[in-house]
């Protein structure tokens, strides 16, 4: 059939809005602050076969591994999925996902009785059962410590919910009342997204509606081929670490080499370390899914997100590694780090090959969940201290974000408002602002992380993940400097201070909980940094006069709020 690239664009376009509107629905229905709050889920459309098509709407890790779900599910169910039926999952191992607390709905469209897409809602619930509320268990050593296992379900069979399964759902949550309406969100999204699916396809005709998403992935195969035509001819290699196995500090290193052919990308993670006893463990489908984030982060922010984009990627991850463990590991710490390590090393590897391009490094995050039961309350509460996240590192021509969720959300996992926190759950925040001297210095300056302060008003407790504790994760490029650390201390009532460990599962009594999340890495000699830009920023407090003057060299006044335009040229014609 004859493509019409006018048409091309605009089946895409409407295909992202569909998407985005099943997150607007989901925003807007769901009961767990992590959805309605925070958009901790992903929705996104597969074609008749399970091949990626659409991922506008949330999360990058969440979505780039989506195809492996929905082709598990086709797999699992072939020649008995139906009109009206609606699907459920979660399982790293045979079910195509990333970790068990990211239940993936998927609702197949039919149109003229074929099947023809797929609306899918990727939505990480806040709790599934396992050995800590929350699902996080930092004390995990297999899978089995970490919640509820799913193959591959049929949900809603013919329009009709199962309820002995819904039941079976709700019963290994700690938090079913939240799980029931969460469920039903997510449904009625998948659904909206597939009334408006099938729409677009009998706008197009059901055979011309194919013919247009093949030639959506073809497109997209070609632009990234185009793309890659940056990178010159050879192999790079880099790696990064992640310090600890959540039980005992020791280096475990995630090596990449990447080969620039003819035909395209080689990702290969051979000599990466063994798989870990602790649930960072990444499954296939996650690593995957960093690895095509990490790539399509590194060009134009306009190359088309599906799956068609990384026909020409090669990804090698040996069975029994941290980036493909062999089962029981336990996993749920995985679309975080080692995603994020994952995504750090691909950056430093293509960095050499297009220095332009290069990022510094973001910094590792430091939030905790809180579970407990506000006084006079039966009802639990698991609260995720998302407002305690990190910063971005710097790049050519743009500052660090000073705060943003997490490496592997790039923007699309949002900082919950402190107000609504503490309306619905035992806490009161005492504060959450922009560190000072926490980002790395460069010409252009590492994000500051954030002091973060809040008291829980109930005993408690605490399951820490704590990453970024202990190391310099922003790291500097290109003469720019690391990012500060991070830190978290308990002050429980009535008890000693506590050091929190980067990893484990502790009790209290009413307790505050100071947090210091870690900076993103500078970019670029500091020195060279606009003089403007310094001052600006020492009187936003981001910077203070004495980091001015030794890192930037830049005097300022005693005023606070002008340049000491005689001493920074001395200063600067020192160094």
């Amino acid at each position: 059939m004859s493509i019409d690239p006018v048409t091309l664009a605009l089946v895409q376009n409407r295909l992202d809005h569909i998407s985005r509107q099943m997150g607007f629905v989901m925003t807007r229905t769901a009961r767990s602050p992590i959805f309605n709050q925070s958009h901790d889920f992903s929705c996104f459309i597969a074609d008749a076969a399970g091949t990626l098509i659409s991922q506008a709407d949330g999360i990058p890790i969440h979505t780039g591994g989506g195809g492996f779900t929905v082709r598990a599910l086709i797999e699992a169910f072939e020649g008995r999925i139906r009109p009206d039926d609606v699907f459920l999952s979660n399982d790293p191992y045979v079910a195509g996902g990333n970790h068990l607390p990211d239940w993936v709905i998927s609702r197949p469209v039919f149109v003229e009785g074929e099947l023809a897409a797929w609306a899918c809602n990727r939505a990480h619930q806040s709790d599934i059962g396992g050995g800590a509320a929350g699902t996080y268990n930092p004390e995990a050593t297999e899978i089995f410590h970490e919640g509820l296992r799913l193959p591959p379900l049929r949900l809603i069979e013919k329009g009709e919910t199962r309820d002995d399964l819904w039941q079976l759902l709700l019963l290994n949550s700690r938090t079913p009342e939240l799980m029931d309406g969460d469920l039903r969100a997510m449904i009625g999204s998948t659904r909206i997204g597939a009334e408006r699916i099938e729409e677009l396809l009998r706008d197009l005709g059901r055979a011309e509606g194919a013919g247009y998403f093949d030639a959506l992935l073809d497109y997209a195969d070609m632009r990234f081929r185009e793309a890659c035509a940056e990178i010159p001819p050879g192999r790079y290699e880099a790696e990064e670490i992640t310090d600890n196995d959540c039980f005992e500090k020791r280096d475990i290193h995630i090596r990449v080499r990447i080969d620039r052919t003819a035909d395209g990308l080689t990702v290969d993670f051979t000599g990466t370390d063994p798989q870990m006893k602790g649930f960072k463990n990444s499954s296939i489908a996650n690593t995957y899914s960093a690895v095509y984030m990490a790539l399509s982060s590194f060009f134009d922010p306009d190359l088309p997100r599906n799956e068609g984009a990384f026909r020409s990627v090669k990804i090698v991850a040996p069975l029994g590694t941290v980036v493909n463990p062999r089962p029981p590991a336990p996993m749920t710490m995985c679309t975080v780090f080692v995603a994020h390590e994952i995504v750090h090393a691909i950056w430093k590897a293509l960095g050499d090959a297009v220095p332009s391009r290069a990022c510094a490094g973001w910094g590792k995050t430091i939030h905790n969940i809180t579970s407990g039961r506000a006084a006079g309350s039966a009802e639990p509460f698991v609260m995720y201290n998302w407002a305690a996240n990190a910063a971005g590192g710097a790049v050519r021509g743009r500052d660090g974000f000073n705060q943003i969720g997490l490496l592997i959300a790039l923007g699309g996992l949002h900082l919950p408002n402190a107000e609504t926190y503490e309306r619905i759950y035992p806490v009161r925040i005492l504060q959450q602002e922009f560190r000072t001297d926490g980002g790395g210095a460069g010409e252009f300056r590492g994000g500051t992380g954030v002091d973060y302060r809040v008291e829980t008003l109930t005993e408690a407790t605490y399951s820490f993940r704590g990453e970024g504790i202990g190391q310099v994760s922003g790291f500097g490029i290109k003469g720019g400097g690391g990012g500060l650390t991070g830190s978290m201390t308990l002050h429980p009532a009535g008890a000693e201070d506590f050091e929190a460990p980067q990893y484990g599962v502790r009790h209290f009594p009413p307790a505050l909980l100071e947090a210091h999340s870690p900076g993103g890495g500078g970019y670029g000699d500091p020195r060279t940094r606009s003089v403007e830009a310094v001052l600006r920023d020492v009187m936003d407090g981001v910077v203070s006069p004495e980091a001015a003057e030794r890192a930037y060299g830049v005097a300022i006044a005693p005023d606070g709020r002008s340049v000491d335009a005689r001493r920074t040229s001395e200063l600067r014609g020192a160094a």
